[in-house]
């Protein structure tokens, strides 16, 4: 093998003859720019999708607790200053709220729903919603709140 490679190389120089190399353009499509915008893209909506999962405008109470990862829309119930309940972005009234999430909860009782008070609302009222919950078979109820801000010393 290395025989037939070293006469080639003998064979090239002797000819005498330079050979050029005809550089042709390119007819492939560079992609890394395509993805680089993509992964961007990609970004930007792993940001803000969790952002638009509440829809009814509440004051949230505060705590020091992290955000959640959430990959896809919960099942939220919003509680806002006058007491006034909304199932996602509907209002629902006291009495058809626990056949709306019984009807639910036959997709998957097992799922976390979020309960979202406004801070003006009182503790009676949101243990209320809470245990109409628990009573359409939910067994997994998380309270929503904001995180605290950032305090400087």
């Amino acid at each position: 093998m290395a025989g037939k490679v070293a006469a080639a190389l003998a064979g090239a120089k002797s000819s005498g003859r330079r050979r050029r190399r005809h550089h042709s353009a390119i007819a492939e499509i560079n992609m890394t720019p395509f993805i680089d915008v993509m992964l961007v893209l990609l970004i930007v909506f792993m940001v803000t999708a969790p952002l638009l999962t509440a829809g009814v405008p509440l004051d949230l109470p505060q705590t020091g607790a992290k955000a959640l990862n959430v990959e896809k829309q919960p099942v939220t119930i919003s509680i806002d200053e006058n007491g006034k309940v909304f199932l996602m972005d509907k209002p629902v009234e006291d009495a058809a709220l626990l056949d709306t999430l019984k009807a639910i909860a036959a997709n998957g009782p097992d799922e976390r729903i979020y309960v979202r008070g406004a801070k003006q609302v009182g503790y009676g009222r949101v243990a209320q919603i809470m245990s109409t919950i628990t009573a359409a078979g939910y067994k997994r109820v998380a309270l929503v709140t904001e995180p605290e801000p950032a305090t400087r010393n």
